[in-house]
């Protein structure tokens, strides 16, 4: 049972960064938007199979839904077997934010919105951080055993 718990936990620590993110985004100036690359990468995808999203509060809608579950299985990792979760916490949020900034491009994506400034890409990073530690804290706290 312990997949569940680490699902679950990956689950806490996904929302708490799409919170954290989505509260930044409408109330600090120069705030990154990783929404903008998620779009484009969603609507990229879909236009390869000719079903692009046109309407933009729907593309927004799809890209948090599937950025919950993307980054919600991401941050399931982090229980793994129950042993060295800060650790990997640390690690795979670091190596989450490092990668919303440098893979962007070499996916044929538009990386501006998460590294046009120092500020967006101390926060992108963060933000990542953010989530794999409340996951950890999750793992330790409220879902231990």
């Amino acid at each position: 049972m312990r997949w569940i718990k680490n699902i679950a936990a990956g689950l806490i620590g996904s929302v708490a960064l799409n919170i954290l993110h989505e509260t930044v985004r409408k109330n600090v100036k120069n705030a990154p938007e990783v929404n903008l690359l998620g779009a484009e990468a969603v609507n990229k995808t879909l236009g390869h199979y000719g079903r692009p999203i046109q309407d933009p509060n729907d593309l927004h809608k799809v890209t948090l839904e599937l950025d919950l579950i993307a980054n919600a299985a991401y941050y399931s990792a982090i229980g793994g077997s129950g042993k060295y979760i800060w650790p990997k916490a640390i690690a795979m949020g670091l190596g989450a934010g490092l990668g919303a900034l440098k893979l962007p491009k070499p996916l044929g994506l538009d990386p501006t919105a998460v590294t046009e400034t120092t500020q967006k890409q101390a926060l992108t990073v963060g933000y990542y951080l953010f989530g794999a530690l409340v996951t950890a804290l999750a793992l330790k706290t409220i879902l231990k055993p």
